[in-house]
């Protein structure tokens, strides 16, 4: 077959040659039974031919090299999600925001830390909020509800705003005059030098007799 022509517009009187039907008129797409038929029929395939075969329904055209599968997109469909319009199953599709959709999103509290949203010295949060018509709503986020950090009995520091921050204190005591059934707080070395409370009577106990100065000294 020849090379296609590409179109003409033929007019009456025109001579209609054997090259005229081969690269015009012959180009249309060429239906077969199968791929078996259209070989059989179209032993010389030019680029740009296409050829529909009945036995898969398929439209196939020749790249130069080989008879390919023409292209077909698999989407069916485009359906408008939340705060969208429009969509479709055919055609060109368009989706639009839809702000009057409900569903929107309102700058209020509960939503998660990630949803935050600074806004100069204010911080907002995004929560979901079906009863929304249109729009975003701003309200400020609820504070805790601590006031104030005191330091209490041998501790320091404390405040009202910002990081506080609360030191230990022993000049913040009260002076008492030790019996062997007191507490005192120590390092407890063997266990990751955690903070425990010991019997100035245990604390006595290892002491040896013969020695008793530095237990005296470390008391006084």
């Amino acid at each position: 077959m020849a090379a296609p022509l590409g179109y003409k517009n033929f007019t009456s009187g025109d001579v209609l040659t054997a090259a005229d039907t081969n690269g015009y008129l012959m180009q249309g797409i060429l239906v077969f039974a199968d791929a078996t038929a259209r070989d059989a029929a179209i032993t010389s395939p030019q680029e740009g031919q296409h050829a529909f075969l009945k036995s898969d329904d398929g439209l196939y055209f020749y790249d130069g090299s080989s008879w390919t599968a023409s292209p077909v997109g698999d989407i069916t469909g485009v359906t408008a999600g939340s705060g969208l319009t429009g969509g479709g199953s055919s055609g060109s599709v368009t989706l639009k925001v839809d702000t009057d959709a409900k569903g929107d999103l309102v700058v209020g509290t509960g939503a998660d830390t990630s949803t935050k949203l600074s806004v100069g010295t204010n911080t907002y949060v995004l929560t979901a909020d079906s009863s929304t018509t249109s729009g975003l709503v701003w309200a400020s986020p609820t504070t805790g509800d601590i006031t104030g950090v005191t330091a209490g009995t041998a501790l320091s520091g404390g405040g009202t705003s910002g990081t506080v921050t609360v030191n230990s204190d022993v000049n913040g005591a009260s002076a008492v005059t030790a019996v062997a059934g007191d507490y005192v707080l120590i390092s407890d070395t063997s266990d990751s030098n955690n903070t425990k409370k010991a019997l100035i009577s245990d604390i006595v106990s290892l002491v040896p007799d013969s020695d008793p100065i530095p237990l005296i000294m470390a008391l006084s």
